[in-house]
């Protein structure tokens, strides 16, 4: 096994590290030691992409050289890879654009925990993206629901604090769900690893023995990653959660920690299940339905809001809705458009949530509609941001939301029923994507005449984040064949 293949455990091992370095500095120092660590992740993860796209193929790596029941493994591909350097990606755009809010929002005493939750945060999904042992995955869940509920809460604010225990509540609720069909899998498999378990579910579900208890285990795991990455109906926590919390902190929690579960999720239907199992099963119909009906009503909701970030927070409902309609459609494209989809929503969501924040820091730190006209005149870079999001979230051409919207039509054809509903629910929900946000664009770039406008001076962090957003947005749009062949490859190798 060649030495690069160390990279995925490095990068658990560094972000964790990383919290107990921050842990013993001042703010500015956690921010810096906060930055370099995750530099150094996106470098390791893009160093590993480059390398299995030129040599496409899986690695197991077992750390400690313990064999199971002992061992625990780390396995990876192409897929896992691509979903890493992403998270880091975007990990590093939100936190330096949104510095100066964290500085502004978390009391001065408090930002170096905010960046020790941020360390563990990230580690927990690189964990959750690179392990194929469930009871490490059961584990690095908690993490990061602790972890994430610790950077919505670090605004402290009465709100904040609501806020925190709705999601903590919730969250807690769904690792419930996955805690239990871990046992029932053991107990009825003996295994955790993920391919043993599937192994032994190959040959039990073939000899027509314990299909009940098989369809009561997938059940609990699609229902508990369901709740934990807010997927209707289970979703009322969400708005709340991003409404209060400072910005980076609803960027990382809708573009990335939401999307480690989704990601845990396919992992299990694939890797421990397999796709034939699961259909026979039933459980992605349950999940095509509840996919439709978030996609609608999430987009109602985002229309009735009049709070900028909330709006944005149920605009993540609807796109929940879109990728939990690719795994619903229970085919490998259906799957593939679904880590498109991931990947796209990763990286324009926090754009989107960056974006906002520069407008309502232009506006006097008001996230309300009324306070946002004009907006786009006080912070031209978070407006051209907001505006670019909009558009990619909305699937107009040559923006990647667009790509990620025509995978998933074409994983839905010749798919009887479900193809007729998919393509109906897109359209619907992608004119009801239209309404709420070419509103508040509207509104922002919207000037009384004779009006003064004052413009707002930027950080240079906070520009460069918003242009590297833009530019990965917009190339993401143009040049998307590259990726899907990666995430191709990747599935099959999963």
């Amino acid at each position: 096994m060649p030495f690069i293949a160390n990279f995925p455990f490095f990068c658990i091992l560094i972000t964790m590290f990383g919290g107990i370095l921050t842990s013993m500095v001042n703010a500015k120092w956690a921010f810096r030691i906060n930055t370099l660590v995750v530099s150094v992740t996106l470098v390791l993860n893009g160093a590993l992409l480059l390398y299995l796209a030129e040599n496409p193929q899986s690695f197991t790596f077992m750390m400690g050289h313990y064999p199971a029941p002992w061992g625990n493994e780390i396995r990876f591909g192409p897929l896992e890879v691509l979903m890493g350097t992403v998270f880091s990606f975007v990990t590093l755009c939100s936190l330096i654009s949104g510095k100066k809010e964290i500085f502004h929002d978390v009391k001065s005493r408090n930002i170096h925990f905010f960046y020790i939750m941020i360390n563990l945060l990230l580690s927990s999904l690189f964990a959750l993206i690179y392990t194929n042992d469930l009871f490490t995955a059961y584990v690095f869940v908690e993490i990061n629901t602790i972890s994430a509920c610790a950077i919505v809460m670090a605004k402290e604010s009465g709100k904040t604090l609501s806020a925190t225990l709705r999601y903590l509540v919730m969250s807690l609720l769904g690792s419930g769900l996955f805690l239990l069909s871990i046992v029932l899998i053991y107990d009825i498999t003996g295994q955790l690893l993920m391919v043993p378990a599937h192994e032994a579910i190959v040959s039990i579900f073939a000899a027509g023995q314990y299909n009940v208890p098989l369809t009561v285990i997938l059940g609990l795991i699609c229902v508990g990653m369901a709740i934990k990455s807010a997927l209707f109906p289970f979703h009322t926590w969400l708005s709340h959660a991003h409404g209060s919390a400072t910005t980076a902190s609803s960027a990382i929690l809708s573009g990335l920690v939401l999307k480690g579960y989704i990601i845990l999720l396919i992992k299990i239907i694939v890797r421990v299940f397999g796709i034939d199992i699961v259909l026979q099963l039933k459980a992605v119909n349950v999940l095509f339905v509840m996919a439709v009906l978030a996609m609608v009503i999430g987009s109602i909701d985002a229309i009735k809001e009049r709070h900028i970030k909330r709006m944005i927070a149920y605009s993540s409902v609807a796109q929940m809705g879109y990728i939990y309609m690719g795994i619903g459609l229970g085919n490998i494209a259906g799957l593939v458009a679904a880590c498109f989809h991931i990947i796209v929503h990763a990286i324009t969501k926090p754009m989107l949530f960056s974006a906002a924040g520069g407008l309502a820091s232009a506006s006097g730190h008001k996230k309300d509609f009324a306070s946002l006209k004009g907006a786009a005149y006080r912070n031209p870079i978070a407006a051209v941001g907001f505006l670019i999001g909009s558009l990619s979230m909305i699937g107009i051409p040559f923006f990647a939301g667009f790509a990620a919207k025509y995978y998933l039509s074409m994983a839905a054809m010749n798919m009887g029923l479900k193809m007729w509903i998919a393509l109906a629910a897109l359209a619907v929900s992608t004119v009801l994507n239209a309404l709420y946000y070419i509103r508040v664009i509207a509104i922002i770039f919207s000037k009384t005449e004779g009006e003064t406008v004052e413009r707002r001076r930027n950080s240079a962090t906070y520009n460069i984040a918003m242009i590297v957003f833009i530019i990965a947005n917009v190339m993401l749009g143009l040049f998307y064949q590259p990726i899907m062949d990666i995430i191709s490859t990747g599935m099959n190798l999963l």
